[in-house]
Formats: C-alpha cells, sequence, structure tokens
C-alpha cells in the first residue's frame, strides 16, 4: 500500500490518532515508537503491518516491549 492509500483507510475507519503518528514522523516529530509485540498498533494485522512499514521507512524506529516490561516499568513508576 502507499502512503496515500494507508491514510484513507485510516481516515475512513477515523483512526485519528494514527493518523496523527504518520505526520508526526514526516516532521521528525516521532523518532521512536514502543509497542507491545503482542498487541501491535492496530487491530487489523494488515493494516497494523502497513502502518508499521511506512513509519520504519519514514526513519521511525519501533521498539518492541514484552506485557513484562510494560508491567515491570509500571511498576517503577508507582
Amino acid at each position: 500500500m502507499t502512503k496515500e492509500e494507508i491514510l484513507a483507510v485510516l481516515e475512513e475507519k477515523q483512526l485519528t490518532d494514527v493518523i496523527e503518528l504518520i505526520q508526526d514522523a514526516e516532521t521528525g516529530d516521532l523518532e521512536e515508537l514502543e509497542l507491545v509485540e503482542s498487541l501491535g498498533l492496530l487491530w487489523d494485522e494488515t493494516l497494523n503491518r502497513e502502518v508499521l512499514q511506512l513509519l520504519e521507512s519514514m526513519g521511525v524506529s519501533i521498539i518492541y516491549v514484552t506485557d513484562e516490561d510494560d508491567e515491570e516499568e509500571e511498576k517503577e513508576a508507582d
């Protein structure tokens, strides 16, 4: 999918938060994105893969954390 096709699907599904991530990547305001690998960014696996590939092609580093890493960070914050 092209960037325009991805954005069209995201707009159709009203996924404005993900559109904003792409816009932030375009302006250089998004350099890293931490995700829990088992959850991903979107429920739609195909769209999720396409968006992540697009973000990576725009220079965003995708950092995968495990559920355990996320829980440990929450405990440290408390």
